[in-house]
């Protein structure tokens, strides 16, 4: 299954009993219809989503990021602290796509930008070898 959504926070990488790494992240995908009546519905769904495969995704993986996820959904179900019935999505990664967006990734395309300035700059000081 493909989804695309928004980072709702920035990844965490925990560690398991087994002293295996994984990286815990949650998306929400924004969807939109019209009714009988011809007013337009806005829906939203949350997904938490676990990615096993390496914990370094998790410095790119910000809130507000646009990401493309290929993996498996499962629903998991739990009694809250005071007796209510709760529910959750939740989204096996397989594989990660970036589309942009985060605060880090924001940052890192700054500063990639002003080294790259910084190299212009220092190509047009030198002396040309001809």
């Amino acid at each position: 299954m493909n989804i695309i959504g928004r980072l709702t926070r920035d990844a965490e990488v925990r560690t398991t009993s087994q002293e295996k790494q994984v990286v815990n992240f949650s998306i929400a995908i924004n969807d939109s219809y019209r009714n009988k009546q011809g007013e337009r519905i806005e829906q939203t769904s949350y997904f938490d989503c676990s990615y096993w495969i390496s914990p370094n995704v998790a410095k790119i993986l910000t809130k507000g990021a646009l990401v493309e996820l290929t993996g498996r959904v499962s629903t998991r179900a739990w009694t809250a602290k005071h007796g209510e019935l709760r529910a959750s999505l939740n989204f096996h990664t397989a594989t990660i796509k970036l589309h942009g967006g985060g605060k880090k990734t924001d940052n890192l395309l700054d500063i990639s930008d002003q080294e790259k300035r910084k190299v212009t700059e220092h190509e047009t000081v030198d002396d040309l070898p001809f």
